[in-house]
């Protein structure tokens, strides 16, 4: 069995309100299933690693096939949790500790 290669994005959240990071994953969800559906969101392999609530950045983890829908769906996020916001991909990495470096 082949094994799944995983990137690592570094996320940057940009709002006035405070936020949880259960409010920012699901917002990343409900962006993937919205523009791919259940079955493109089931391929995404999407977890979330860290967050940073002082900071407001996150840390996910993403499947390599499916990393450029992912990155377009985060790009078309304007509220989370009924909050204006944006998010943008700052990096993208293969491994934890160079993305740690780039923060």
């Amino acid at each position: 069995m082949k094994r799944v290669k995983r990137r690592y994005l570094l996320l940057q959240v940009y709002t006035d309100a405070t936020l949880s990071q259960r409010e920012v994953l699901d917002a990343v969800w409900a962006s993937i299933t919205k523009l791919y559906g259940e079955h493109g969101a089931s391929l995404a392999g999407l977890s979330l690693v860290s967050f940073d609530e002082g900071k407001k950045t996150a840390v996910v983890r993403v499947a390599l096939n499916a990393l450029q829908p992912v990155r377009a769906s985060i790009a078309l996020i304007a509220r989370i949790a009924g909050k204006e916001a944006a998010v943008h991909v700052i990096a993208v990495s293969g491994t934890l500790k160079s993305l740690r470096d780039r923060e």
